[in-house]
C-alpha cells in the first residue's frame, strides 16, 4: 500500500464524496425508469458493447455502472441497500479518497476485461464490497432482509462460494470477467492474505521444530 499512501499525499483532494450513493441513486433512477417505461430499450443502450463502443458509442464504457442486476423492485431496494451501506461503510473506514480508488479500479478493470470479452458488468464487482467489508470487520453484524442477524465473514463465505461457483460453470469469458473485476481487492488485501499465510507457515514450522525437540 506504498503506492496508495503516495498517490493519497499527492492526490488525495480529489475524489467523489458519497460515490457509493450517487451509484446508487443512478442504478434506482434506470430501474425505475426501465420499470415505469419497459417498452423504452434503455438498458439496451447502456450495456457495454465493444463493439457499439468501437463505432462511437462511447457513454457505454461508463453507463453500464448504472445497470440495475434485478427486476424485481423489492429485490432491487434490498441490494442498493446493501450496495450503499458497504460502500459508505468502506468510505467512512478507508476515506473518500481510497474508496473512490478501490472502486474506479475495479470499475477499470471490468472496462479491460469488457474489452476482452467483448461484455462487462458491475455484478462481481459490487459483490467485492462483501468481501471488502467483510476482510475489514468480519464481526460486523448485518440484518439480512433487516431482521435476521448475520455476521460479514459468514456473507463473505457465501459471497465467496457463489463467485466460485459461476466461475467453475461460467464460460471462459465469465471467468475473465470474474478475474478482472477481483482484482481490485487482490490489491487491497492481497498482501495481507500472503503475509498471513507465511506467519501460519512459519507457526506451523515452529511449532513442529518444538514438538520435535520434546520428542
Amino acid at each position: 500500500m506504498n503506492l496508495l499512501d503516495k498517490l493519497e499525499r499527492k492526490f488525495g483532494r480529489y475524489y467523489i464524496s458519497n460515490l457509493m450513493l450517487y451509484i446508487v441513486i443512478g442504478t434506482g433512477i434506470v430501474f425505475a425508469f426501465q420499470y415505469l417505461f419497459s417498452e423504452i430499450p434503455l438498458l439496451y443502450f447502456l450495456t457495454f458493447s465493444k463493439a457499439a463502443i468501437m463505432h462511437g458509442q462511447i457513454w457505454r464504457i461508463i453507463s453500464f455502472i448504472f445497470i440495475p442486476e434485478s427486476g424485481n423492485p423489492i429485490s432491487m431496494v434490498f441490494w442498493l441497500y446493501l450496495y450503499w451501506l458497504f460502500g459508505s461503510s468502506l468510505e467512512n473506514y478507508w476515506g473518500g479518497f481510497r474508496f473512490n480508488v478501490y472502486y474506479f479500479s475495479g470499475v477499470i478493470f471490468s472496462i479491460i476485461g469488457g474489452f476482452i470479452t467483448g461484455y462487462a458488468t458491475v455484478q462481481y464487482l459490487n459483490l467485492t464490497l462483501f468481501l471488502a467489508m467483510a476482510a475489514i470487520n468480519p464481526n460486523m453484524q448485518l440484518l439480512l432482509f433487516f431482521f435476521i442477524p448475520v455476521k460479514m465473514k459468514w456473507l463473505a463465505w457465501v459471497d465467496a462460494a457463489y463467485l466460485i461457483y459461476c466461475f467453475i460453470l461460467g464460460s471462459w469469458s465469465v471467468k475473465l470477467i470474474i478475474l478482472f473485476s477481483m482484482l481490485n481487492f487482490l490489491l487491497f488485501f492481497g498482501g495481507d492474505f500472503l503475509r498471513l499465510v507465511r506467519h501460519k507457515i512459519k507457526f506451523r514450522k515452529i511449532r513442529s521444530s518444538f514438538k520435535n525437540k520434546n520428542k
